[in-house]
């Protein structure tokens, strides 16, 4: 049995122990591993590398992916399933594990709907992947962040300014809520609610008035602002241009907010986006473990026969759902967490 790997999409801590426990479990069942670098594109390039017990020694402790990654969509590009479905034959893959989020666990349950054997393994730092509890990466971004917010807090209270962090989150604001929760922040906005600029104003008010000259704002990257001087839900975007899976490239709300306090309050004002250091770095314990789980389960679930599946956190517990239910809905912030953070909006 050979067992090709890719990872698809953004890269984020926690590739690496995945990679790793699927060579390790495969090696356990005298499998043979074979790596397909830079996402689909590498199945459309029949560009691959062998993997062993020494390629993925050393890699658990390291972010990123040893496999690069791509956002190439198959499905974009002429004959591209069938180029894929040629090529995994020309390379003797018995079966796929598709490492991602969404877009590159849609095209897995496109191809799985036509036969192709694929398990999934849910990875997307904004932990909008509905099936599971938690991606790995998660953990990680969301500690880079509240780091972040640590440090610039201190700068905000010595300056006496407004100050904006924008932090990943293009649906779902789980990073913005957890990282605002854990550093403190004075007010955190969320694409799960539309921004109201005069809760905002009221919040910055509220704090000057009790002698707080200074506030903390985490706001997610695709959050959209209400108010009578724009259209509403609009994103803040970088330009127009469409990647492979037709998503445009958000960023810059902060800047944005940045200006409207400031005319709005007269209080100096700042941003910082946080882009993708979120990303970047050795992953949390959390992750490395976690990821670890996942990409064991993943060769359990090709060892039983449970194809268009994908590796899911329930709970404690290791268990699979179907890929297609994975990628139907996206996982966004509950209410009863909103209103937790909403207690300490000050």
């Amino acid at each position: 049995m050979k067992i090709g790997i890719l990872t698809g999409g953004g890269d984020c801590p926690g590739l690496n122990a995945v990679i790793r426990a699927i060579v390790r479990k495969s090696i356990h069942y005298g499998w043979e591993c074979i790596g397909i670098q830079n996402g689909w594109k590498g199945l459309l390039e029949v560009d691959t590398l062998p993997l062993d017990m020494e390629s993925v020694s050393g890699i658990l402790q390291k972010g990123g992916t040893i496999l690069g990654t791509s956002r190439t969509n198959p499905y974009k590009l002429k004959d591209g399933e069938k180029h894929v479905v040629e090529n995994s034959k020309k390379i003797g893959m018995d079966a796929l594990v598709a490492i991602g989020g969404e877009d590159t666990l849609g095209v897995a349950n496109k191809l799985s709907k036509n036969g192709f054997k694929v398990v999934g393994v849910p990875k997307t730092i904004d932990n909008d992947l509905s099936g599971t509890d938690y991606t790995f990466g998660f953990d990680t971004a969301v500690n880079i962040a509240m780091e972040a917010i640590d440090r610039i807090h201190t700068t905000a209270e010595s300056h006496h300014r407004v100050m904006i962090i924008e932090v990943m989150g293009r649906h779902a604001g789980w990073i913005a809520i957890h990282s605002g929760l854990a550093a403190g922040a004075d007010m955190i906005l969320i694409p799960e609610k539309e921004i109201q600029l005069k809760e905002v104003i009221k919040v910055i008010n509220s704090r000057m008035k009790r002698g707080r000259n200074f506030s903390i704002i985490v706001v997610a990257e695709g959050a959209k602002i209400s108010d009578s001087d724009r259209k509403e839900g609009q994103w803040i975007l970088q330009d127009e241009k469409l990647d492979a899976f037709g998503h445009v490239r958000l960023g810059g709300i902060s800047n944005v907010l940045a200006d409207i306090i400031e005319k709005k309050t007269k209080i100096e004002s700042r941003a910082t986006i946080l882009g993708h250091v979120q990303r970047g770095g050795s992953p949390t314990a959390f992750d490395r473990v976690l990821g670890s789980r996942f990409g064991v389960y993943a060769v359990e679930m090709i060892h039983d026969g449970k194809f268009g599946r994908m590796a899911a956190l329930k709970g404690a517990e290791i268990i699979d759902v179907s890929i297609e239910d994975a990628v139907k809905d996206t996982k966004t912030v509950d209410e009863q967490l909103f209103s937790t953070a909403k207690v300490f909006f000050s």
